[in-house]
C-alpha cells in the first residue's frame, strides 16, 4: 500500500473536515497503517499485542478531537502528537520499565532549549492576560489536546461556551499580539 504524503493526507481530513464520508473513511485507512507501523516499532515484539489498541484508540482520538484540528497547519504533526500522547498514557498505565528510543531522545531534548522554555513562559503569560475560565479553556482544547466535551466537562461550562471562549480567547491574543486593542479593552 502506499504511504500518502503529508499534503494527501491533509487533503483528506479537511474532506473530511467538510463532510465528505468516502474521504474519511479513506483517511482512517491510510493513518490505521501508519499507526500500525508506528507502535510497533516503539513497542517492539513483547508488546505487539497492545498495537491494535493503541490504534483503535488513537483513531477514536483523532476522531474525538478532529474539530480541533486547525486547518491552517500541517496535519501529520497535529496528528502524531495525539499518536505520542496515546503511547505514552499506554506506558503510564502498564507501569514497566519503558525503552525509549533515540528519536524521543531528540524530542526531549528539544522541548528543554532556551527558546523552547522562553516561547512556553510567552505562552503561558499571554494566557495570564485573559480572564483565568478562558485562558483555562485555551489552556485544556488547543495546548493539552483535550476536547471540547472534556474541556466542558472539566470546567462545567457547556461545550459551545467552551468553542466560543477558545474562538474569542485567541482571537483577543492575535490582536494583543498585533498591538490592537481588544474589544473589551
Amino acid at each position: 500500500m502506499k504511504q500518502l504524503t503529508e499534503p494527501e493526507l491533509r487533503t483528506l481530513m479537511l474532506l473530511s473536515l467538510n463532510g465528505d464520508e468516502v474521504a474519511y473513511r479513506c483517511l482512517l485507512d491510510m493513518l490505521r497503517h501508519l499507526l500500525i507501523s508506528y507502535y510497533a516499532r516503539r513497542l517492539g515484539g513483547s508488546a505487539a499485542s497492545h498495537v491494535e489498541d493503541l490504534v483503535q484508540d488513537t483513531l477514536l482520538a483523532l476522531h474525538q478531537r478532529r474539530i480541533t484540528y486547525d486547518r491552517e497547519r500541517p496535519f501529520t504533526a497535529w496528528f502524531f502528537t495525539i499518536a505520542r500522547h496515546k503511547l505514552v498514557d499506554h506506558h503510564r498505565r502498564s507501569g514497566g520499565r519503558v525503552h525509549i528510543g533515540l528519536e524521543t531522545v531528540g524530542d526531549v531534548v528539544d522541548g528543554y532549549r532556551e527558546d523552547a522554555i522562553s516561547a512556553n513562559m510567552d505562552v503561558h503569560r499571554l494566557l495570564a492576560s485573559l480572564p483565568a475560565w478562558q485562558g483555562d479553556m485555551i489552556r485544556q482544547v488547543r495546548l493539552e489536546g483535550h476536547s471540547v466535551a472534556e474541556t466542558a466537562a472539566s470546567t462545567q461550562r457547556s461545550e459551545a461556551l467552551v468553542k466560543i471562549g477558545v474562538h474569542r480567547g485567541i482571537k483577543a491574543l492575535a490582536a494583543r499580539l498585533r498591538g490592537e486593542r481588544g474589544e473589551d479593552g
